[in-house]
């Protein structure tokens, strides 16, 4: 199969994860599993845990880029899969998490009411917005377009970076007011 079929190909499960992923965690979002009767206990735990995968997510895809940067192919793939391994582990912490546990307000009042809806509504858009991008990159390196490649990690990039910081900071936000 030549790589333009497989990318094809690949694009077409890139644009079915891309509607799935997103669908998913907004109805299991709204899924309390104690609600609907089940014995389970709240895992509160999760938020610091999957915050810290949010912020090792961002140091890898830093790395990620010197490592390219310094000619390092090989390290560059290692940061970025891992990188990966970890947006997935932080997204079915994120969704035990919510199943399991109320949703937390956020407390904060006045300007930083404002400051942190901002950034969570951003957090949340271009969340949705980086797993095509992820997944295309990823698979532009992989079927060795690495033109195609470079010029898109050029945006997904600084998104995903962003998507990952701005994990940290609204988990520092509100974490506060978690009961």
């Amino acid at each position: 199969m030549s790589n333009l079929a497989k990318e094809k190909k690949y694009k077409k499960i890139i644009t079915a994860l891309s509607v799935i992923i997103p669908l998913a965690v907004a109805a299991l979002f709204g899924i309390n599993l104690k609600e609907l009767g089940f014995n389970v206990a709240p895992l509160t735990f999760l938020p610091p845990i999957y915050a810290t995968i949010n912020g090792l997510t961002a140091l890898l895809l830093i790395g990620a880029v010197i490592a390219i940067k310094k000619g390092n192919k090989k390290l560059h793939e290692q940061l970025n899969t891992t990188a990966i391994a970890c947006s997935l582990a932080f997204l079915v912490m994120y969704i035990a998490y919510h199943m399991t546990s109320n949703s937390t307000a956020f407390g904060g009042e006045g300007v930083i009411k404002y400051v942190y809806y901002t950034i969570l509504f951003t957090h949340i858009i271009l969340s949705i917005i980086i797993i095509p991008l992820v997944l295309l990159t990823y698979m532009r390196a992989k079927l060795g377009n690495f033109d195609q490649h470079k010029k898109i990690a050029k945006i997904t990039f600084p998104i995903w970076l962003y998507v990952a910081v701005t994990g940290v900071i609204v988990y520092l936000m509100i974490s506060p007011y978690y009961v």
